[in-house]
């Protein structure tokens, strides 16, 4: 069978290296514009911020290496121009020469990747304005950077990557601003955990500026500044990281079915048209928990479609079951992770979500290094099935986002995810895993026994009406009266039983605590503060 890849990179060299271990008669040519057909792309911010020193780092096969490694033809600066699927053929052209060549197939795979997309304003093409999509880019970013001259930088997206570009530029003593005209940074996370990621970059010196558009880059001959609708920003350099667009204008008039350039396919990897597969950056999968057409542009999705879609190739009749949005992302002194639905996302899909947000130990207390996790769940109310982890700390927040990942891809009740053995030690863990702890005060609060404010309803007023009563474990709310929760032997002088109490303690266990006794001694209007003060600013 003759099969050929347009695009290398990760889904590409992972379908064509498959289909060479399934088959080694078969026939697969790669065809890439590019000069390196496998690179770590999401690597790139720590190269520049001298995480990882050496850029042969960052090239994970040359096309020799590749080519000798799994047996695949690998035609480099090669760019595919068009397809026409019905005499089964590709032109190309070579990049280096201009000469045009015809390429027959018997299969297709399109992973032609993605591009950064260049704003359609002025002054993108001053000097020091870069973009951070290959080796080369990054490699040219850090010779601006080492040479010493930028003292202040201004990074246009919010995502993951362009926050890893901002941390990456700081650890470097440069001075980053990060601009987005999005609500607030990092897709995925609901509003009030992005707005405390966004406080905590804040506090370690990356600012974070959202709901503002960039109309032009201003400079002579260099970038000097920034200009937005709101305000301008000096920047010696900038870089735009503002989304990708699929590499996909060339399939015009393929008959190739496509949504906002992005290819179309089926679970198989299939696009509409016969023996004409897509992966990687270029392509849709599926929502593995409403089933719709999804867009995941991850080096993971990459990799996992086109295994599976090697195997179907050779007769295989595997369904790739979807993507949850799965992120993780290292920033200064902070990992946050998230997977599945947010809880605005799960409104729209039609299910009735209900969430607790906990303040929770990352290991045990008394370990050094010991943190905390913030983590947000979100369920179901009706079926109580697992719809989504958001998760904010120090330490591994990736475990507590696989085991949610795991939880979901299998369908998983918060009945049928309690109680899991996991792996407990004082360096890794509490006794009860924060996501069992998460997930038990999740239940209580759907059983009735946690009543509570989450920090959504506080800051909206829910709370209005509502005595504060400081449940800290010292006196910490100015102005609040302070109860300590282990003198609580029966009423408490100066809390009237009938009044509405605002139960507010560091984290929400000890306000939890307190309700629990106060309910016992017939206070029946309390609600807590999910949180605490961790996460909300409460003022009297």
């Amino acid at each position: 069978m003759k099969v050929l890849v347009l695009g290398g990179v990760a889904a590409g060299t992972k379908v064509a290296a498959k289909l060479m271990r399934e088959d080694r008669s078969n026939e697969v040519i790669v065809l890439n514009k590019g000069k390196n057909i496998s690179y770590a792309g999401c690597g790139l911010p720590y190269y520049v911020g001298h995480v990882i020193e050496d850029k042969e780092q960052l090239i994970v096969n040359t096309p020799q290496k590749y080519s000798k490694l799994t047996g695949v033809t690998v035609l480099t600066e090669t760019e595919a121009t068009k397809v026409d699927p019905e005499k089964k053929k590709v032109t190309a052209v070579d990049q280096k020469t201009g000469e045009e060549k015809v390429y027959d197939y018997d299969k297709l795979v399109i992973s032609v990747g993605a591009s950064p997309i260049k704003p359609p304003i002025e002054g993108c093409d001053l000097e020091n304005v870069f973009f951070v999509r290959t080796p080369e880019d990054a490699i040219q970013l850090r010779e601006i950077v080492d040479a010493g001259t930028i003292k202040k930088a201004v990074v246009v997206g919010a995502g993951y990557i362009g926050l890893e570009i901002a941390e990456n530029l700081k650890l470097q003593g440069i001075r980053p601003f990060v601009l987005d005209m999005a609500p607030h940074a990092l897709p995925g996370f609901d509003s009030e955990m992005a707005e405390y990621i966004e406080g905590k970059l804040q506090e370690s010196g990356i600012p974070v500026v959202t709901g503002v558009t960039v109309t032009k880059l201003e400079g002579d001959g260099k970038v000097e500044k920034v200009v937005t609708n709101k305000k301008a920003y000096k920047a010696d350099l900038v870089v735009l990281s503002a989304g990708i667009r699929p590499n996909t204008a060339f399939l015009e008039g393929s008959q190739i079915e496509m949504f906002k350039g992005t290819i179309l396919t089926n679970e198989q990897g299939e696009t509409n048209l016969p023996d004409i597969y897509a992966a990687g950056d270029c392509a849709m999968v599926r929502n593995a928990i409403t089933g719709k057409p999804a867009w995941s542009p991850m080096g993971s999705t990459a990799n996992i479609s086109g295994r599976l879609i090697a195997q179907n190739m050779m007769g295989a009749k595997l369904g790739y079951r979807g993507v949850l949005g799965t992120a993780v992302c290292k920033l200064p002194g902070l990992n946050v992770g998230r997977t599945g639905l947010t809880e605005e996302q799960a409104i729209t899909e039609g299910f009735q979500p209900v969430s607790v947000i906990t303040v929770v130990d990352d290991k045990a207390h008394y370990f050094p290094g010991a943190g905390s996790f913030v983590i947000k769940m979100i369920a179901d109310k009706e079926t109580l099935r697992l719809l989504g982890v958001q998760v904010i700390g120090a330490g591994a927040v990736d475990k507590v986002v696989d085991i949610a990942v795991t939880g979901i891809m299998l369908k998983g009740t918060l009945t049928d995810l309690a109680d899991l053995d996991l792996a407990y030690a004082p360096p890794f863990s509490t006794a009860i895993h924060p996501f069992e702890h998460t997930l038990n005060v999740l239940m209580n609060k759907i059983n009735g026994k946690f009543d509570t404010f989450t920090p959504v309803e506080y800051a909206k007023g829910a709370a209005e009406g509502y005595k504060v009563v400081d449940a800290c474990l010292a006196p910490s709310i100015t102005g609040a009266p302070y109860v300590d929760l282990t003198t609580v032997e029966g009423v408490v002088d100066g809390l009237d039983p009938n009044e509405k109490i605002l139960l507010v303690c560091n984290k929400g266990k000890r306000a939890y605590l307190l309700q629990n006794r106060l309910k016992f001694y017939g206070y029946q209007n309390t609600k807590v503060l999910e949180g605490g003060i961790t996460f909300n600013e409460v003022t009297i």
